[in-house]
């Protein structure tokens, strides 16, 4: 089966690549034309629930990559979609309309990173209170300005002595 999928993404999906770490994870690369498209259609052979989405910020290159992950009940073929988005326009089509539960995973995302899912209606704080403006997994993220400039205002437990 692996290898008939494989074979169908090669010829159906343009500028995508399959690769394997093990017999049961397939990971694909492919541009984010076609990313929508490839997961309805992994979706209608079987792989219909979404375990995962992360980002890795690939500073150097200037550009985020977008991670998903696709489970199907009955295989433990996992297969690992990999798409790159530029890091100056940090905008992506949300895939709430493939697989309902992205909702909180392109929120945190959204959240974490500064990427804008559009038509995803819930991108607000999941986790950070009151941050502004600052997207602290980004890799250009400088905790200790951030600290300084948040923090120094606060009394120190020696000053209230």
């Amino acid at each position: 089966m692996n290898e008939e999928l494989a074979k169908e993404i090669i010829d159906n999906f343009s500028n995508t690549g399959v690769s394997y770490t093990s017999k049961y994870r397939m990971y694909i690369q492919t541009p984010k034309e076609e990313l929508f498209r490839l997961l309805e259609y992994l979706k209608d052979n079987g792989f219909n629930y979404l375990v995962m989405i992360t980002c890795v910020d690939w500073i150097d290159e200037n550009e985020f990559e977008l991670v998903y992950q696709v489970g199907n009940f009955n295989t433990p073929l996992r297969i690992i979609i990999q798409v790159r988005i530029p890091r100056n326009d940090p905008t992506y089509k949300s895939i709430i309309p493939i697989f309902k539960n992205a909702t909180d995973y392109e929120r945190e995302i959204h959240e974490l990173f500064g990427i804008v899912f559009e038509g995803n209606p819930r991108l607000i704080p999941l986790f950070l209170d009151n941050w502004q403006r600052f997207h602290p997994f980004k890799k250009d993220f400088d905790s200790r300005e951030y600290v300084k400039n948040t923090f120094d205002s606060i009394p120190t437990l020696e000053e209230y002595k």
